[in-house]
């Protein structure tokens, strides 16, 4: 099946890193549509966060906003019921026999991918956008390159449908990922994903720091610091 190559389908949490690529594909494609899941993710506020974003990201830039869609919600919360993470959970966040942290929730992208395909399928959107990122990352094995093409293929042959998946931030620093959004949007977009995106493992929209809010000590809090200071820090328009 062809599908329609100008529609994206952008896998959208709420995070720093999903509103970057958000802002990424309304600059590249004629239509746009988001879509988050509710897994039982211990930072459920991230939910919220969606709606915020689309609406400031629609109010502040017209141009996405006449491409910007809907937005769709998937429940998911059997992910959760399979067993307890440091993401699903109030365990904390350390290292587990796997080697890999305890955030590590097992098949999660794997199953947004396979959801978000079910969606564009029906809705003709071609092609997938997701923040996925081999630089950055915490060591999950589904957010590698060659997983995912793994999936893809899978969802292709499954539903003999021509997919594509976009990652732009594939092998980008999360201070480079700070880059690309000011590239796309100016210091008014940077400053919209500062003040309403949401990446805090813990939930926190209490306290607030110049990269945004959180707790500032889980893991997810500490990679957003470090790449903000290293924006900050690098020569360009910003600095």
């Amino acid at each position: 099946m062809k599908l329609a190559e100008d529609r994206a389908l952008v896998l959208f949490s709420g995070g720093q890193d999903s509103a970057t690529c958000l802002a990424w594909t309304l600059s590249r494609y004629a239509h746009v549509e988001t879509v988050g899941f509710a897994y039982g993710q211990r930072h459920h506020v991230e939910l919220k966060a969606r709606l915020a974003l689309r609406r400031e990201i629609a109010s502040h830039f017209q141009g996405w906003g006449a491409k910007l869609g809907e937005d769709h919600l998937v429940d998911l919360e059997a992910l959760s019921a399979l067993g307890e993470t440091a993401m699903t959970g109030d365990v904390e966040f350390q290292m587990a026999e796997s080697g890999l942290p305890n955030t590590f929730v097992p098949g999660r992208n794997l199953a947004f991918l396979v959801l978000a395909a079910a969606l564009a399928y029906r809705r003709n959107m071609g092609t997938l956008v997701g923040g996925m990122c081999e630089t950055d990352f915490s060591g999950y094995p589904d957010c590698r390159a060659d997983t995912l093409e793994a999936q893809m293929q899978a969802l292709r042959l499954g539903m003999d449908a021509d997919f594509r998946l976009k990652t732009p931030l594939m092998h980008l620093t999360k201070g480079q990922t700070w880059e690309m959004a000011e590239a796309e949007g100016g210091t008014e977009l940077v400053g919209l994903i500062v003040e309403h995106s949401h990446t805090c493992y813990r939930g926190d929209r209490d306290h607030r720091h110049v990269w945004g809010y959180g707790c500032g000590t889980c893991p997810a809090c500490e990679l957003r610091e470090k790449g903000w200071n290293d924006y900050r820090a690098a020569p360009g328009p910003s600095a």
